[in-house]
């Protein structure tokens, strides 16, 4: 029996024990499972390498996608690139190998909206995610500037630099906070929504709940909102394809 999981701390939420679940179900995959190793600290990362037998693959997320990565015993050049890994495949031999599906997944997932006078955005915060997030805006040809609550030289606006005119010469902006996540649904990062419009792309990273008060605000103001689902599906089947047990029906 084969064992996958999702490295994470207070992920009892979490979207990819459920889609993995559905997708051994509907493909009849017998062979493999996947739990969730919620930990709180990354010290105990090694124990469960160590101790989960038959594991060949994890995805990371909160708060561990740059903290896990000195653990590895290699890294991907996109993954490294970007500074920060969300898959990881074990090897037979039980080499580490860490790699980046996030940014496959968001590409896809924005690229169908993007139109040409769409140029400029808006990173709302600097975690893990959002360093995915910045090398496919390179990658696309665009600008972007990151948003944080404290200044630093890394950072181009905190959040009281923003303001109408701010909003106006960023056509898309990105939530790559965890404001708004349930069941804190009321809350949602501190811009001037009044300022956005019709040309706007507002994009969340979040995926539960489905329209975020991010989203809904956008929608307001007749932009263009996306949700972090379909990014989701698509960065797991990339890890899917990472872990090469596609074949491993009984």
């Amino acid at each position: 029996m084969h064992k996958l999981g999702l490295l994470g701390k207070n992920i009892s939420y979490s979207f990819s024990r459920g889609y993995f679940k559905s997708k051994f179900e509907k493909e009849e995959i017998t062979n493999i499972t996947y739990e969730n190793f919620d930990i709180d600290d990354i010290s105990k990362f090694p124990s469960i390498i160590k101790n989960t037998e038959g594991l060949r693959g994890l995805n990371v997320t909160i708060p561990y996608k740059q903290a896990v990565m000195p653990y590895l015993d290699a890294i991907d050049e996109t993954a490294k690139t970007i500074g920060a890994i969300n898959t990881i495949k074990i090897e037979k031999d039980g080499k580490l190998i860490g790699y980046n599906t996030d940014c496959y997944g968001f590409e896809a997932s924005l690229k169908p909206y993007l139109k040409p006078h769409h140029n400029t955005v808006l990173i709302l915060g600097t975690g893990g995610a959002s360093k995915a997030i910045a090398y496919v805006l390179r990658k696309l040809g665009l600008t972007f500037h990151y948003v944080s609550r404290t200044a630093s030289k890394e950072i181009d606006f905190t959040y009281s630099d923003l303001n109408e005119s701010v909003i106006k010469e960023h056509d898309i902006i990105i939530n790559c906070t965890p404001l708004g996540t349930f069941p804190n649904i009321e809350n949602c990062p501190d811009i001037p929504y009044h300022a956005i419009t019709s040309n706007h792309i507002l994009y969340d990273l979040i995926y539960n709940p489905s329209e975020t008060t991010f989203l809904k605000k956008g929608k307001e103001k007749n932009a263009t909102t996306i949700n972090g689902l379909k990014m989701l599906e698509l960065q797991a089947e990339k890890s899917w394809d990472i872990w090469g047990l596609s074949k491993n029906k009984n």
